[in-house]
């Protein structure tokens, strides 16, 4: 039996969380649908993740080395128990002997490894494995959404602006919730111009990072309220450059590579600030003390406020942020040419799909399409 890259001991497996919008429990290797590239997927593959199912969620990387070992470790620990897996709605956890089994194992593992940041990308890893093996066959790899709700031909594809590139820094727990909004911006504007870095996730981080120092500080920016230092409107940190170096008037007037780089921190209120925390933490590493720049946005309500919880409204979603930013820049000189307007309004328009897919989706289940109130203990 193969030793295992996060486990200790030849015999200890990864432990897995399914997302939690499962609505049963059910075996993964007998749900399939026609429709679904992944339909004749099943754990006796010798291949758990491939390559094609791991970017068809989404991402350009290659398969992570500790998404696939754990992936290979579930495969093998299936076979142990000669046992198929069940995953329920409840918790999102493994059931019956099985999963409590797991569960110890994982438990012990987790406990085991050396330090936080160990503990970070062997969490995150599972969590992603996990989403990836279980969405055989129910989810639409593109929307994320059950292949009964697919939402896919309603979206309107978009060229963004070279200038700008978006980057959707998710956290584990919000790769492919249904709900998620930022996998909208690479349905819109393809997964170059809008890439996927997931959290704690090395291949990714480094993808991202190997273009920040390339694209150089004054480049990138963070939309994130930091409380801990003076936030930027759109406004003030672009409208006084100088227009004689960088007016962009048409997209082929671009021949310096002046691409400003936008990281949109996708996942809740609570997981966004040890999100927020780690890229500060990067960045001081390459450029110093000074902190990552952030800037803010003029306050607005995002659709899925209706049907999603939020801490409060004035916080918005992760496109609903995307597109708010692409409106206020085609207010300034700079980018007022170059067709944001339309850009923002075919993110806006695939809220509204999203909005709309849900709806009916609880509306078929029996279930409350009213937003609730969450009490705001963000300071």
């Amino acid at each position: 039996m193969a030793t295992t890259l996060v486990s200790l001991n030849t015999w200890k497996r990864a432990f897995f969380l399914f997302p939690k919008n499962k609505t049963q429990i059910f075996t993964i290797t007998t749900h399939r649908h026609c429709n679904s590239p992944l339909s004749t997927t099943n754990m006796n593959d010798s291949v758990v993740v491939s390559l094609q199912e791991w970017q068809g969620w989404g991402t350009t990387s290659p398969v992570p080395a500790m998404v696939t070992q754990i992936a290979e470790d579930l495969k093998l620990l299936e076979k142990d128990f000669d046992s198929q897996m069940k995953f329920g709605r409840a918790g999102g956890k493994l059931q019956g002997s099985f999963g409590h089994h797991e569960d110890k194992k994982h438990r012990a593992t987790y406990k085991a490894l050396p330090d936080s940041e160990a503990k970070l990308k062997f969490y995150s890893a599972r969590q992603i494995a996990c989403r990836v093996i279980g969405s055989k066959g129910y989810l639409c790899q593109k929307c994320w959404l059950a292949m009964e709700d697919c939402m896919c031909s309603h979206i309107t594809s978009c060229s963004l602006f070279p200038g700008i590139k978006f980057w959707l820094y998710m956290h584990p727990k919000d790769f492919l919730r249904q709900n998620n909004t930022g996998k909208l911006l690479w349905q819109v504007f393809g997964v170059d111009a809008a890439t996927l870095c997931l959290f704690g996730i090395p291949e990714h981080e480094q993808i991202m990072w190997d273009s920040f120092k390339l694209a150089g500080r004054s480049n990138v920016w963070c939309l994130y309220p930091n409380k801990n230092a003076i936030l930027e409107s759109v406004e003030n940190a672009f409208s006084q450059e100088s227009v004689a170096n960088n007016d962009v008037t048409s997209e082929k007037q671009v021949k310096v590579d002046t691409t400003q780089h936008f990281i949109l921190i996708d996942g809740t209120w609570s997981n966004s600030a040890a999100m927020f925390r780690r890229l500060q933490d990067q960045a001081k590493s390459i450029w110093g003390d000074e902190d990552l720049s952030c800037i803010s946005l003029n306050p607005g309500t995002s659709a899925m406020h209706k049907l999603r919880p939020q801490p409060s409204w004035d916080r918005t979603c992760t496109a609903a942020a995307a597109a708010g930013l692409l409106s206020e820049l085609q207010l300034l000189p700079r980018f007022s040419s170059v067709g944001l307007d339309k850009q923002s309004e075919a993110v806006e328009h695939a809220l509204t799909v999203l909005l709309e897919a849900l709806t009916k989706r609880r509306l078929r289940m029996g279930r409350s399409i009213t937003r609730k109130v969450r009490p705001n203990n963000i300071c």
